[in-house]
């Protein structure tokens, strides 16, 4: 866009329209948000061959920058061992891939469409070299930001460690309600989920029901 981006404080925006699918695509695609401003640094790690004259810096202020989030699904492979010295052994594939593809496409489809704007007009995107560019980098397993699991609760102890109140299959008196009893990690910020769940469990504990 030839419009810069002077916005400081851009995450105001969340977007759940395909978290359920299209019709196109019907099987949940995850969740579409603004993230924070970049800057020329953020986006080198992802950035193509920049044309002359053009510097990551001007890229990032005339940018809008979205966070795009898909569901991690279970996997039973996908766990945390020790192996016989005691050493931290993390097993991880990653999964639904596709699913977070369509996502990408359909967000970059969105802003294709958007040919306008206030100062502008329809000459906003005119003259420019890459009027789509698309930059995108995914977050590595080092980048986790909410833990979810390890203690999925269920109700076969043979698959799961807490019960559906979120006590231990083995132990009566050990409840854990932070974010280890997800079975799965959904693609939306746990947090809120977190807490109803732990006012759920302090209710059961209280009338036993």
């Amino acid at each position: 866009s030839k419009c810069p981006n002077p916005t400081v404080f851009q995450k105001t925006l969340g977007v759940n329209d395909f978290y359920f699918g299209t019709d196109e695509f019907p099987y949940p695609m995850g969740h579409i948000s603004f993230v924070g401003k970049l800057d020329g640094v953020t986006l080198s790690a992802g950035a193509p061959a920049i044309a002359p004259g053009f510097t990551l810096d001007l890229m990032a202020k005339h940018s809008l920058d979205f966070w795009l989030t898909t569901e991690d699904l279970p996997r039973p492979e996908n766990r945390v061992t020790l192996d016989k010295a005691g050493n931290i052994v993390l097993s991880y594939t990653p999964n639904n891939l596709e699913a977070h593809k369509q996502l990408q496409d359909k967000l970059k489809s969105l802003m294709n469409n958007q040919r306008k704007c206030d100062i502008h007009g329809g000459e906003c995107h005119q003259g420019l070299f890459a009027r789509n560019l698309y930059l995108a980098e995914q977050i590595p397993l080092a980048g986790v930001a909410h833990q979810n699991g390890t203690l999925r609760f269920g109700d076969d102890p043979k698959t799961s460690v807490l019960d559906r109140n979120c006590k231990a299959h083995d132990l009566d008196n050990l409840y854990v309600v932070d974010g280890s009893f997800f079975p799965s990690s959904s693609a939306v910020n746990p947090a809120l989920t977190i807490m109803a769940n732990a006012l759920r469990v302090g209710a059961h504990l209280l009338t036993g029901k």
